[in-house]
């Protein structure tokens, strides 16, 4: 019997298990394998074995210093808002006022947008000569910046932008974990005369906290993998300042077909993303 329903079991997972190493665990390996090489994209079988050379390159190479530098940037100047700027709307939508429907449509609606879309309105706003934002600073005046072809502003603005893409995600997830918790523990709460911030800060925030681990996580992530505004809004420009590490990756790659280099960077940047990630869920589990 026991034979029996592991075999199905087995069928039950085989498409997954077919589709999981067709798509993520072939590549995977087949990056780590081409890491090791001076890949040659068009005969691979005369690739060069070399062995960690892109590894000690990656590491010697100013640039890719820079593009995580700017990174790591990106995801302070988002990941914070993203989550904290979720976690208010959520709570103020979950409050019992008038068009909560509407405004849950609202926040949510520009994250249906693609990253093409949301960079050319972004790059309106931010025109120099007519965009909203110079515009009315203009009427305080100030002398007005060029946004993004600005080494000063120019990550700020992508910022901007993708924190108004993408908070309804995380205002969706909070939204439901909030709406998942008892009213009765509020209620109970009140009777021994917990309001306001202490009632948020003994339920709410231990209730909903799987939810925002989540998020963070998420967030932390998607910001650190950020190219589609960044190359849409500014191309990396100007100079470098804004070149991200899949964008450096994308350029090695795709620019200068050094496919093997380019393999390695992206292992490095698996490698901080998934240690970031334990980190997240160690901390919040000695938290807990």
């Amino acid at each position: 019997m026991r034979n029996r329903e592991t075999v199905e079991g087995v069928l039950f997972a085989l498409p997954y298990l077919l589709v999981f190493s067709v798509f993520l665990l072939y590549p995977l390996l087949k990056g780590l394998y081409m890491s090791l090489f001076d890949w040659n994209a068009i005969y691979p079988s005369q690739s060069e074995f070399i062995f960690l050379e892109n590894y000690v390159r990656m590491m010697n190479d100013p640039l890719f210093w820079n593009a995580l530098w700017n990174t790591v940037y990106f995801v302070v100047l988002t990941v914070p808002p993203l989550v904290v700027l979720g976690l208010a709307l959520a709570l103020g939508v979950n409050r019992r006022v008038k068009g909560r429907r509407f405004l849950r449509m609202v926040f949510f609606s520009p994250y249906v947008l693609t990253v093409a879309v949301v960079a050319l309105i972004w790059i309106e706003l931010y025109a120099p000569s007519y965009g909203v934002f110079n515009y009315y600073i203009a009427q305080l005046g100030i002398e007005p910046p060029n946004w993004l072809n600005s080494a000063t502003f120019g990550m700020p603005a992508v910022a901007i932008a993708t924190v108004w893409w993408t908070v309804g995600f995380n205002f969706v997830i909070l939204l439901s974990a909030r709406q998942g918790i008892p009213e009765r523990l509020y209620e109970a709460a009140r009777l021994d005369g917990a309001h306001g911030w202490r009632a948020f800060k003994d339920i709410t925030l231990p209730q909903i906290k799987p939810a925002l681990l989540f998020v963070t996580v998420v967030q932390f992530i998607a910001s650190f993998q950020i190219f589609g505004q960044v190359f849409i809004m500014t191309g990396g420009g100007p100079g470098d300042a804004t070149e991200t590490i899949v964008m450096y990756l994308y350029k090695a790659a795709f620019n200068q077909h050094e496919f093997g280099y380019a393999a390695a960077v992206g292992y490095f940047l698996f490698v901080v993303l998934i240690a970031v990630s334990l980190a997240n869920y160690k901390l919040a589990g000695d938290s807990a």
